[in-house]
């Protein structure tokens, strides 16, 4: 049974009090080496994610705000808190996270099934995009440019505009936005995924132009790096046997 088939067979099912009730948690987590760094323990605590049902995506980090990042992705919240505790008790400082949930926005109501699963419930990371850069963002509710003021046929308007620029790159980029609205500092986490690292540029730069960005975006801090392999990750930062 397909990933998409069995979620809509649970779809009615009552979820653990620690799941999502639709879609997976995801938890962005940016980490940084201490000397107590353990990399057999650091491969174990992926490991033993990964064997409980969680989705991980392991990133080597450019520039000075962290060194690797770990994208996890599963209903469990309980289970995303494990991963932490357990990447922490490896020797590694979280210096920076976030959480998040994968949804469907109100814009997308009449997607095709397929897509609306793919939204919900992504398989990642996309073979063959390997550059990959994450931020998040909110919508402004400033005078003049408020989003949340903004009529829903606007609104709608302005998303389509915005979703059209994004269908530029198919093929050649993977995105996931995710909603953080009451759960973390910004209302929205977006992760993109590449096949080259200026594909990544070009795209942010293309859609900042249409209004729904350029009008209503506010951004927050970005991290860029590749996907590997938690062991290429681990060595890519001096992790070595």
């Amino acid at each position: 049974m397909t990933d998409s088939v069995t979620h809509a067979a649970n779809e009615h099912q009552d979820p653990a009090p620690d799941a999502t009730s639709e879609g997976v948690g995801v938890l962005h987590l940016f980490l940084k080496l201490t000397p107590l760094a353990d990399r057999s323990e650091a491969l174990d605590a992926i490991a033993k994610a990964i064997d409980g049902g969680v989705q991980v995506v392991t990133v080597s980090l450019l520039g000075h705000k962290s060194d690797i990042a770990v994208m996890a992705l599963t209903p469990s919240l309980w289970a995303l808190r494990s991963l932490q505790t357990d990447l922490q008790l490896a020797g590694f400082d979280v210096v920076d996270s976030y959480v998040s949930i994968t949804e469907l926005s109100e814009y997308a109501q009449g997607l095709p099934e397929q897509m609306k699963s793919d939204r919900l419930y992504p398989q990642l990371p996309p073979e063959g995009k390997q550059a990959w850069c994450f931020y998040p963002m909110s919508k402004r509710r400033d005078p003049g440019q408020n989003w949340y003021t903004t009529p829903y046929d606007r609104r709608k308007e302005l998303m389509y505009e915005h979703g059209t620029s994004g269908r530029k790159f198919a093929g050649r980029l993977v995105q996931l936005i995710t909603a953080s609205t009451g759960l973390d500092d910004y209302e929205w986490g977006v992760t993109l995924f590449g096949v080259h690292p200026d594909v990544l540029k070009e795209v942010v730069y293309t859609m900042r132009y249409d209004e729904a960005s350029a009008v209503f975006a506010e951004f927050g801090p970005f991290y860029t790096g590749l996907v590997a392999s938690p062991d290429e990750v681990l060595r890519s930062v001096g992790l070595n046997d």
